[in-house]
């Protein structure tokens, strides 16, 4: 596994199917070494576009979206057991993987990050799958990946996609909302 992966993403540890892991951990090398994006930049710029002076950085929110989601994970598997089971590795890839292809969609100009021309034909949704595609992630975490933004409001979402996309929401709707 990449150390500058890990060092982006500790929470890969928490993936127990270690085949899981390093197609994660893949997925993100892949999406890293195609961005002009650096995993140092990831800690700088925004993690929306759509707030302006946002200064929650794109690895910030990520990071807390992973962990609001174990921990919600977590919970369900508590609370309701068999009768909603949480696949705990399922849903902590498909987290760290959820926004992999804003790194294809994002361009820098003069050193702020905007929309590229790939974005604006293809949003992360899509270019994160194809990434996680690349590097054989199951279907259950791509689901997640195109399931968690407004694209998946038009398919039947798993626990685990419900979670990661309420979650997402959650973490992003109050910044945006601020601004009405």
């Amino acid at each position: 596994m990449n150390q500058k992966v890990l060092e982006l993403w500790p929470e890969l540890l928490w993936i127990n199917d270690l085949d899981l892991r390093e197609k994660t951990a893949r997925t993100w090398e892949i999406a890293l070494d195609r961005s002009v994006l650096s995993a140092e930049d990831l800690n700088t710029i925004p993690f929306t576009l759509l707030v302006p002076n946002l200064k929650v950085t794109f690895m910030a929110h990520k990071r807390a979206v992973v962990h609001i989601a174990r921990d919600a994970g977590l919970k369900c598997n508590e609370f309701f057991g068999e009768d909603l089971p949480v696949n705990m590795d399922v849903l902590i890839s498909g987290a760290i993987l959820a926004d992999v292809g804003k790194l294809l969609e994002y361009e820098l100009k003069d050193g702020i990050a905007v929309q590229g021309k790939y974005g604006a034909y293809l949003r992360h949704p899509f270019s994160g799958v194809a990434l996680a595609e690349e590097c054989n992630v199951p279907p259950e975490v791509c689901h997640i990946i195109a399931a968690h933004a407004h694209e998946g409001d038009l398919v039947k979402r798993t626990t685990e996609a419900y979670l990661v996309h309420h979650v997402d929401f959650m973490t992003f709707l109050p910044f945006k909302d601020r601004l009405k």
